[in-house]
């Protein structure tokens, strides 16, 4: 069956960095597109980057764009955010998505704090 799970969250203070994962299984991984998303208290969960399979092609959020990065090793079945130069606004839970035959998998997510 299909498993996401995030890691690498945790708390920082402004202007510092963090690198989450998201381990994969289940499925064949490089064949499928992956996005990070994320959801802070009271809002609605929104989408942070996007990267192809063979991880050619990515989009950014604009709030994002310049500070983050998304990558993936698809010999380690995993896909990575990135984060630089992080802000409070930064603050939510951090969750990877997969779409594949029409469903929709999500990952447990991971917090991600900034804070001084």
């Amino acid at each position: 069956q299909v498993q996401l799970v995030e890691s690498g969250g945790g708390l920082v203070q402004p202007g510092g960095s963090l690198r989450l994962s998201c381990a994969a299984s289940g499925f064949t991984f490089r064949n499928y597109p992956m996005s990070w998303y994320r959801q802070a208290p009271g809002k609605e969960r929104e989408l942070v980057a996007f990267i192809t399979g063979a991880g050619g092609s990515t989009n950014y959020a604009d709030s994002v764009k310049g500070r983050f990065t998304i990558s993936r090793d698809n010999a380690k079945n995993t896909v990575y955010l990135q984060m630089n130069n992080l802000k409070p606004e930064d603050t939510a839970i951090y969750y990877c998505k997969l779409m594949r035959v029409g469903l929709t998998y999500w990952g447990q997510g991971t917090q991600v704090t900034v804070s001084s």
